[in-house]
């Protein structure tokens, strides 16, 4: 089953995993390295998932991102090797505090192991403080384009950048 995919049969790949109406909290990091530390941490954390549809994902960073300047586009971590993701979804709100506390805690344990930022796209509503931290260097050029091409912040529906 390896060929081309229409992109919206790839973006529905999912759906009988992930049906509407799930609840959903989740955290990134970028590591530098895959260290002992982040392994145990894997590990533990993946002992105790809560539910079927959580997800972890640990994305390799290398080859071509790494020849990429800091300041050439807008993701600036190109240090990173991996980014782990810690995607918990489920269907009972009754279940939303034990769930949350799960995926913050594994973002915690993992924090002594990573760097400051996280990939902005895998980040949760409440991660809007590490908006700066995610674009590092560029953040003050992003938010200069910002106030350029959507000065009264229409596109703020996001990990937003605030128009400068």
């Amino acid at each position: 089953m390896v060929g081309p995919m229409p992109y919206p049969a790839l973006n529905s790949a999912f759906d009988g995993m992930y049906p509407k109406g799930l609840l959903a909290y989740w955290k990134a990091a970028f590591l530098p390295e895959l260290s002992d530390g982040a392994i145990s941490t894997h590990l533990e954390f993946g002992r105790r998932v809560p539910t079927v549809q959580t997800a972890v994902h640990l994305y390799p960073i290398d080859g071509a991102v790494h020849r990429v300047g800091t300041a050439d586009t807008a993701f600036p971590n190109r240090n990173a090797t991996f980014s782990p993701v810690i995607a918990c979804h489920w269907e009972d709100p009754g279940d939303s505090e034990a769930n949350i506390a799960w995926v913050r805690d594994y973002a915690a344990a993992l924090q002594p192991f990573s760097e400051t930022a996280g990939y902005i796209n895998f980040m949760d509503g409440d991660d809007l403080s590490r908006v700066a931290e995610n674009y590092g260097p560029n953040y003050s050029r992003l938010r200069e384009v910002k106030a350029k091409y959507d000065p009264q912040n229409l596109f703020h529906v996001n990990q937003n950048i605030q128009p400068a």
